[in-house]
């Protein structure tokens, strides 16, 4: 059973083979994502990556969080389901001088 876990603080530099590499040293790694913006492909700082065993994936944990790598210190964890989000302008927000609450 694979394990995913969320890799935050990571430089902005960092790339998905540099997380692969990190992660690989404590696992097999699956996948290795760093998150972008979309519309100017910058890296957001955080990343999943995927790790083929749960022990795998805790050995990472322990040897990876709080770590220091290009002067920053990791943030790794198991990654929680993402939260469902409502559709549409919900949410009490205005939008041209109409309140999309009725």
């Amino acid at each position: 059973m694979t394990s995913k876990l969320y890799v935050g603080n990571l430089s902005y530099s960092t790339s998905d083979a540099d997380l692969h590499e990190q992660f690989s040293r404590h696992g097999d790694v699956r996948t290795a994502t760093v998150m972008t913006d979309r519309d100017s492909g910058r890296s957001k700082g955080f990343g999943f990556v995927e790790m083929d065993s749960e022990s795998a994936a805790q050995a990472a944990i322990s040897a990876l969080n709080g770590k220091s790598v290009d002067g920053r210190a990791l943030t790794v964890n198991v990654a929680r389901p993402r939260e469902e989000r409502p559709s549409g302008f919900g949410g009490g927000r205005s939008f041209g001088g109409y309140s999309s609450r009725t």
